[in-house]
């Protein structure tokens, strides 16, 4: 195989298929990207065996096609470390040469044979949505799943389709983010289906999603999720287990109050109230009286900190402490110019947060005095 390639728009693509490729494994063959290249199109592909993708190059000049199997990390610093605009790749069975202006790189040859075949979208029943709304539903929820829990299923996020609307929900346990879409059915896939796709594959394919409202179909095969768009296809094993029944979870109460706040201030605001914290103490009391919202804090090795913001509040005092870090994960997500509307009751139930944008976020009070 013989091709030319752009270095910049071949690093791009190079990057997020390098996220998939293992930095370790049992099999030295997953450690590596497989570009296959021909007169029509060329593909960079990459798996670690649960997660996959197969990505569309574009800027390659094809001398000669067929494919090759590049190692990841050293293809890395070569696209890094140059500054040749076009790099030529000249692979055969027992070596990879690649060649800049003054540069020339040997890197020993492997058999392109041996990386394990990547899934393709053939499904005529499936989803499509715009990529915006996904990578939105991604980014809203994906903060919330459980990173180091034994409880599998928490470790991923669940994609619930009901009707037309795609709802995305991550939680620990302790919190719970929501987020809705509006999608389009392409022939006859489920009305009502659920999957819960692994955290890092969200991650992935939240950074594989076009920046525009370019449609995405995605459709589920056997234990598979399926994606495709025009940069290429991506693919993940699902989570078994079964996710919690997090519409139990959403509160539905007519005494509550509800409360405008603005985002970024009282991101701001949180932080600041933070400084005190420490990663045993993350609990912050936040009180509402007289059109305001104090923010305390009192740390024993530390020291104590109390921060005012102005509300529109003019109910009785009230006061529900927080963990900090779970408030600004949920400001951090939003447009700072924009409001949401905190849904309380008292210093026991959950104070839940909503947008106008269909977007949910429950979060669990911490017992005063016991913010550990």
């Amino acid at each position: 195989m013989k091709v030319s390639i752009k270095r910049d728009s071949f690093s791009s693509v190079f990057q997020l298929a390098a996220a998939v490729a293992p930095s370790r494994s049992p099999k030295p063959i997953l450690q590596n990207v497989k570009l296959q290249a021909d007169k029509n199109q060329s593909l960079l592909m990459a798996t670690d065996q649960e997660i996959g993708v197969k990505l569309n190059v574009v800027d390659v000049d094809v001398h000669s096609p067929g494919a090759v199997v590049i190692p990841v990390h050293r293809m890395s610093m070569i696209l890094r470390e140059c500054t040749d605009e076009v790099l030529k790749i000249d692979a055969t069975p027992e070596k990879t040469v690649i060649l800049g202006q003054r540069s020339r790189f040997e890197l020993a040859g492997q058999n392109p044979d041996e990386f394990p075949e990547i899934a393709s979208f053939e499904e005529k029943d499936y989803y499509e949505i715009s990529a915006n709304v996904l990578r939105e539903l991604i980014h809203r929820t994906l903060f919330a799943t459980e990173t180091e829990s034994s409880r599998y299923a928490l470790g991923g996020v669940l994609l619930e389709v009901d009707g037309n609307t795609l709802i995305a929900v991550g939680t620990d346990g302790r919190r719970l983010a929501k987020m809705e879409g509006v999608l389009k059915k392409v022939g006859q896939p489920a009305s009502n289906a659920s999957t819960i796709v692994p955290a890092r594959a969200m991650q992935i394919l939240e950074r594989m999603l076009p920046q525009d409202d370019a449609v995405v179909q995605f459709a589920t095969r056997g234990n598979d999720l399926l994606v495709r768009d025009a940069r290429g296809l991506f693919y993940s094993r699902l989570v078994e287990g079964r996710f919690p029944k997090w519409r139990d979870v959403i509160p539905k109460r007519t005494d509550a109050h509800k409360i405008e706040i603005p985002v970024g201030p009282l991101l701001s605001t949180v932080r600041q109230a933070a400084i005190v914290a420490s990663e045993e103490s993350r609990g912050i009391d936040f009180t509402f009286a007289n059109g305001s919202l104090i923010l305390a804090n009192s740390t024993a090795e530390i020291g104590q900190t109390r921060i005012e913001m102005p509300v529109a509040y003019d109910g009785p005092e009230l006061t529900i402490s927080l963990d900090h870090g779970y408030v600004a994960d949920f400001l951090k997500v939003l447009p700072l110019d924009k409001t949401f509307t905190l849904d309380v009751v008292n210093s026991e139930l959950a104070a839940y947060c909503t947008t106008d944008d269909k977007y949910g976020y429950v979060i669990m009070p911490l017992a005063r005095g016991d913010r550990r």
